[in-house]
């Protein structure tokens, strides 16, 4: 009997399909907690002699891959691979599938909450009416007739086009991957977008390209009055240059769900009034759960049976 340990937190939360569907496929499972999901020796430890290792967070690299040769398939729970290292994937004859498309809406719906909370300035007021204040001494903003820029234009930043759409807002995207505009939405460069941009989401995957794009010299074009959101990865934004621009007052206020090291609860992020923090919760719908878990659980299912996975990376 194959046997699969499962290190992703969320995995089968929502509901016990995806775990029940890898047991009636005769697949032993193992539920571990990863508390070091950054360390590979941990990572490595916990995956054992098992074939088959669910991930979320989780380092999978040469260190991993070396420890445990028994190791067939490596199946995100989600869909950036950025914690798997695909070469030594590759090298060591490991399969590496993900789950696109699972989490799209519910990522997306969050972003969008996270500009109407800062846009209206809800933390602000939730705090006076905790104090008793009932005397609103602020203005939020309406969307209509404001400016979004979507950084990357993939399913997710589709979808928070779609959004702002719905809410009036003109859209400005960027995206290498797409030479033209797209229906109404209009495609520009990354200088062009954070000049132009009242709010700006960003939905890029993250790479060596990608690692820091946010950095002093695009914060330095955005508005005084214009908010950064950011649900895709913390390793997108320079985290010092962003709290010296939040701190300076240069830019209004920064939403952010994800962090480069988590738990971030040492960021100097934490001490500024004009920052909202969520702890990477943007997938964490019980649709995008259950979706999530069929296709990890069926993409392992399918390489122990010697057939493709759903969704192959390598």
């Amino acid at each position: 009997m194959k046997k699969t340990v499962i290190l992703a937190r969320s995995f089968a939360r929502a509901a016990k399909d995806p775990l029940r569907r890898l047991e009636d496929a005769g697949i032993m499972v193992e539920i571990k907690k990863n508390l070091d999901p950054e360390n590979e020796i941990v990572v490595s430890d916990l995956i054992g002699d098992a074939e088959g290792v669910l991930v979320g967070m989780d380092r999978v690299g040469e260190v991993v891959l070396s420890r445990c040769p028994n190791l067939k398939v490596v199946s995100k729970h989600g869909v950036g691979v950025d914690n798997i290292d695909l070469k030594a994937a590759q090298k060591y004859g490991v399969v590496v599938a993900n789950a696109p498309g699972t989490n799209s809406v519910s990522v997306a719906e969050m972003a969008f909450t996270l500009i109407l909370t800062l846009a209206r300035q809800l933390p602000y007021f939730f705090e006076q009416v905790k104090k008793k204040d009932w005397g609103a001494t602020r203005f939020g903003l309406e969307l209509e007739g404001k400016i979004i820029g979507i950084v990357g234009f993939g399913r997710i930043g589709k979808t928070v086009g779609q959004f702002a759409n719905a809410f009036g807002m003109k859209v400005l995207f960027f995206d290498p991957f797409i030479s033209t505009d797209v229906s109404s939405y209009q495609k520009v460069t990354l200088e062009q977008l954070f000049r132009e941009a009242d709010f700006i989401t960003l939905h890029a995957p993250l790479s060596d390209e990608t690692r820091e794009m946010v950095n002093d010299k695009l914060l330095a074009l955005m508005k005084k009055e214009a908010y950064l959101v950011n649900t895709a990865r913390g390793e997108l934004i320079n985290e010092d240059a962003l709290y010296r621009s939040l701190k300076e007052n240069r830019i209004a206020g920064a939403a952010l769900d994800v962090f480069t090291h988590e738990p971030p609860f040492e960021s100097p992020l934490f001490s500024l009034p004009n920052v909202i923090a969520t702890p990477h919760i943007s997938s964490h719908t019980r649709e995008a759960n259950l979706k999530m878990g069929n296709i990890a659980a069926e993409n392992i299912i399918r390489v122990f049976a010697g057939q493709e996975p759903l969704y192959r990376v390598v």
